[in-house]
């Protein structure tokens, strides 16, 4: 521990020529915390989806094995080729409408262009620019009602 007495005898010059070696040490010290913290949370990530994979390798099994026991449970009241061909027909069919039904809403978020951001973003810039006129936000617009005159 140092003594206070050296503390005392140090002059202010001394004392701010040693702030950018504190600083630089702070910053290296925090940056090394950071570090192990994030490399921690890495870990458990990591690990986390490692279990959340197996698991879902385990239900896709679990699957299979549940569509050989209803080919295997219809088979007892069909032939076992027959079982096996209507189970496949409907599981093609059920596919076949969840593909549908998906490839509408992925057709409805396209094109992936942000058009509202773009408009927004050349309106600030002509406004910078002092070019047209200020614009007005269309929550704004819709709330506003004009007065007696007509105006907004």
């Amino acid at each position: 521990m140092t003594d206070t007495r050296d503390r005392k005898s140090r002059s202010l010059i001394g004392l701010v020529g040693d702030v950018p070696k504190l600083v630089k040490s702070l910053v290296k010290g925090e940056l090394d915390l950071l570090k192990a913290e994030m490399l921690a949370k890495a870990k458990i990530f990591a690990l986390a989806a490692g279990l959340l994979v197996a698991a879902l390798v385990i239900v896709l099994y679990a699957i299979g094995v549940l569509l050989t026991a209803a080919v295997m449970g219809l088979a007892t009241i069909m032939p076992a080729w027959l079982a096996a061909l209507l189970l496949a027909v409907l599981m093609l069919i059920v596919a076949a409408i969840l593909g549908f039904v998906g490839w509408k809403r992925f057709k409805k978020g396209l094109p992936l262009t942000p058009k509202q951001t773009i408009a927004s973003v050349k309106n600030d810039v002509n406004a910078v620019k002092g070019l047209g006129k200020k614009p007005t936000p269309r929550t704004q617009r819709a709330s506003r009602k004009p007065d007696v005159s007509g105006r907004f």
